[in-house]
């Protein structure tokens, strides 16, 4: 059975205002690389939460080690109180790779833990759930006890809900005990360009062209981060097109696509731009 690996963030739920604080501080000339009371001091957070929210800032994929990432040195920038829904759809994509980021897609989502099962295997197949239903179906998957499974996917449905958190993303919507995962609110196509660069990246690498069913397929790609089926996808490549990020031949079979992006950075500044 697969690990949760989830337990990064101790008992403090995800709260952006949080992570802008751990921003602050790598931003900073001593960036991370300060001692434990330093950090508390800097970051105005206890001696048993900075680490915690510090790991909540690594994995949402804006800070590795004791510095910014580039996306994270492009949100202290541009965003640097994480209030806009494209930085809270930033922190979701790195998210849903759990610890492990871009690297290669495990066989199975789950192999990545909680939140990678979570995006990747669980809501593709239930678009309409309860806590209960998903503590069901993670119970079948994973190792720890019961208690413990329903503790940690808890913070995965607060993180997307909570007005703090990342709500703003409308990833998942949640009314009275049921959870909706339909997302609706994708209008920033450089932002869903970046994130195709970063994916074609890790799947593709330097590849110039590649048939289009590969990106509406892709294992752990586009369609289940998004929340959207492959016909919503075609809609943005559509729309990515007449931005010029790729080009599409389609008059003779197989369709393909062809990338016209140098730099997923740019893809990424583009849509803070657009925003």
């Amino acid at each position: 059975m697969a690990r949760l690996e989830m337990h990064f963030n101790g008992t403090f739920a995800l709260k952006r205002e949080e992570v802008s604080r751990i921003l602050k501080a790598a931003s900073e000339e001593k960036a991370l690389d300060d001692t434990l009371k330093n950090l508390m001091d800097r970051t105005n957070l206890g001696n048993a939460k900075v680490g915690k929210i510090k790991g909540w800032t690594e994995r949402s994929g804006l800070v590795k080690g004791k510095h910014l990432t580039p996306e994270g040195e492009i949100v202290w920038q541009l965003d640097p109180h994480l209030k806009l829904y494209i930085t809270c759809l930033l922190m979701h994509f790195y998210l849903s790779f759990g610890s492990k980021g871009l690297q290669k897609p495990p066989n199975e989502p789950s192999d990545w833990g909680g939140w990678s099962y979570f995006v990747y295997s669980f809501l593709p197949q239930n678009k309409v759930f309860t806590a209960t239903d998903l503590l069901n179906s993670g119970g079948a998957i994973f190792e720890e006890k019961s208690d413990v499974i329903s503790q940690r996917f808890s913070f995965i449905l607060r993180a997307y809900t909570e007005p703090y958190a990342l709500a703003s993303c409308g990833f998942l919507t949640k009314q009275g005990d049921e959870y909706y995962a339909y997302n609706t609110n994708l209008e920033n196509y450089y932002l869903i360009g970046y994130f195709l660069a970063k994916l074609w990246e890790r799947d593709f690498g330097a590849t110039t062209s590649v048939l289009t069913d590969d990106i509406l397929n892709q294992k752990m790609g586009l369609v289940p981060v998004l929340g959207v089926d492959t016909s919503t996808l075609q809609s943005y490549l559509n729309q990515m097109e007449i931005l010029g990020i790729i080009e599409q031949r389609r008059a003779v079979s197989p369709a393909q696509i062809i990338r016209r992006w140098d730099d997923p950075m740019t893809l990424l500044e583009k849509a803070y731009d657009n925003q």
